[in-house]
């Protein structure tokens, strides 16, 4: 039961991103925008200045790519024995590999764990962010008949303001610095503000997305790795890490996420099989409902 109400609250504001985006019709990319340059770079700043550097980030980034490398393989294995295409092989690293730890993870975190939980799911959702925007733009770029993979993936580390406000907080813990009150209050608010307005984004990203010419085999092949083998080797980095309890349950927790939505726009801006990819968005969206409470039972939340 415990699960159900860690649960039901995210869905709730999913449902209003989903219902408004239905009802009104917003346009989800402005509001998206808004949310990454705006409002995420406080966030990111304001925990990286207020929580101490320690192993832990080391860990949470071998942990990440290890991860991301790891499913590319299975997905490569995957790809040689069924003779997919290196489109179709991009659109199933895209779907099966990113997961949506930002609006969607991090908030489960916080209901689940509470502050620490929350804390270390933002650390790990600024990590995935710069490797979906490496790894993740380059195969979306690899999957088009366009050959600039490396050159747009640099371009949008440079342009993600999200890491300048990690690296912003970081100095100024280790210098010891302290804002006045009126000031930090600002950035408390625009920080408290922003995942509640990612989570929404999200409800109407999947108002959006439709299932049209559902290619099953390939789909149902994402959703075992996405649900099954994904949290199976997080479970072994996480056991391997020297990490706290709750790290490691962030580890497996953040693994077990449905489809991260950035895979569909990195896959549209490219053609990189959009429509597989928004389908497999939205079905483990949809099927999180059932594998999220079995995944939080498994970790005794």
């Amino acid at each position: 039961m415990q699960f159900v109400l860690i649960l039901l609250p995210v869905f709730i504001i999913f449902g209003i991103g989903f219902i408004g985006q239905k009802v009104i019709g917003f346009d989800p990319r402005n509001i998206s925008t808004m949310a990454l340059y705006l409002m995420s770079p406080f966030l990111a700043f304001r925990t990286f200045y207020k929580n101490s550097i320690d192993m832990d980030y080391l860990y949470l980034t071998i942990y990440g790519l290890g991860l991301c490398f790891g499913l590319i393989a299975i997905v490569y294995i995957v790809s040689y024995f069924k003779k997919y295409s290196r489109s179709e092989t991009s659109s199933m690293i895209l779907s099966s590999v990113f997961m949506n730890n930002g609006n969607y993870g991090t908030p489960v975190a916080l209901f689940a764990f509470g502050a620490a939980g929350f804390d270390v799911a933002v650390i790990f959702m600024i990590i995935q962010q710069l490797i979906m925007s490496t790894i993740g733009i380059y195969y979306a770029a690899k999957g088009s008949d366009r050959q600039e993979g490396a050159r747009v993936a640099l371009m949008a580390v440079v342009r993600m303001p999200i890491m300048y406000g990690a690296i912003l907080g970081i100095i100024l813990q280790l210098i010891h610095f302290h804002f006045p009150r009126q000031i930090y209050k600002a950035i408390d608010m625009i920080s408290d503000a922003t995942v509640p307005t990612i989570m929404i984004i999200l409800g109407m990203q999947l108002a959006t997305i439709s299932l049209r010419n559902l290619e099953l085999e390939k789909m149902t092949i994402s959703l075992i790795i996405k649900f099954i083998l994904s949290p199976l080797i997080a479970t072994a980095f996480a056991f391997l890490l020297p990490v706290s309890e709750v790290v490691r349950n962030i580890m497996i927790l953040m693994a077990a996420m449905p489809t991260a939505a950035n895979t569909t726009m990195f896959a549209l801006q490219f053609n990189a099989k959009p429509e597989f990819v928004s389908s497999v968005t939205l079905v483990s969206t949809l099927m999180s409902i059932i594998t999220l409470p079995i995944m939080l039972y498994i970790l005794g939340v």
